[in-house]
Parts: structure tokens; C-alpha cells; sequence
């Protein structure tokens, strides 16, 4: 079966409230169009899990980030492929969060997290992210 590398970040933040709140987009194309996931994507060759994030979430969202510590890497097999994707906390550091390829996005608190329609690989991590934030 095809392995398919990814690195996600799970941005967290703050709202007007001082709650923290943990950023989620929902995809605008695909199989799995308009499930929710923690935005991030593929590495490319010679790439490792950090910088790929960096990356891809600049090209995704054009805002520049900081990854932090590993939360958890997932093995999930999905019909066509088995996913290795490698979790990380991560903060806006530069630019704002721009949409160019999800549908919507929203911060949820932890109360919201289960609120969404979840990839089903986002959804093993979510009890971690909620001790966390």
C-alpha cells in the first residue's frame, strides 16, 4: 500500500475572551471535500516533517508560523493509501491566515472541537489537543 507522509499543525491562539482556541479548516476539494482537518500537507523529498509545515502553510494559508513540539504521529490507512501524519503545536508568527484552498476555517475552543465533521485521522488526536490547549 502507498505510504503518504504529512506534517499538521495544530495552530493554537487565544480569543477575544482569553479562551485558547485551536485553528481547523474544511477541505473545498477532493473525496473528502468539506471534512474538517488541521491544515498542513505532504512532504516533499528531502524535506523533514518541520519544514514541510512551515511550508505548506504558507502556500495554504500564506501566514508564517512557528512548529512546536510533536503532540503525536498518526498511522491511519485510509482505502487508497496509509497515512503517516505527524502532528505539531504551532503559532501564527508573521501575516494573517488567508484561505486559498479550504472552504471555511474557524477557531474552536475546547468545548467546539467536537462540533466539526473530522477527517478520520484528525479525530484521534483531538482528546490529546483538548489536555493541551
Amino acid at each position: 500500500m502507498k505510504i503518504v507522509r504529512v506534517a499538521a499543525a495544530v495552530i493554537r491562539s487565544r480569543n477575544e475572551s482569553g479562551e485558547p482556541v485551536i485553528f481547523a479548516t474544511q477541505r473545498g476539494y477532493g473525496e473528502y471535500k468539506d471534512w474538517w482537518e488541521f491544515p498542513g500537507g505532504k512532504l516533499e523529498a528531502g524535506e523533514t516533517p518541520e519544514q514541510a509545515l512551515v511550508r505548506e502553510i504558507r502556500e495554504e494559508l500564506t501566514a508564517v508560523i512557528r512548529g512546536g513540539i510533536l503532540i503525536h504521529t498518526l498511522e491511519d490507512d485510509y482505502p487508497a493509501f496509509h497515512l503517516s501524519m505527524d502532528c505539531f503545536w504551532a503559532e501564527v508568527v508573521g501575516g494573517e491566515l488567508v484561505l486559498k484552498e479550504a472552504e471555511a476555517a474557524g477557531w474552536l475552543t475546547k468545548d467546539e472541537l467536537r462540533s466539526v465533521n473530522w477527517l478520520p485521522a484528525d479525530i484521534e488526536i483531538l482528546d490529546l489537543i483538548a489536555a493541551g490547549m
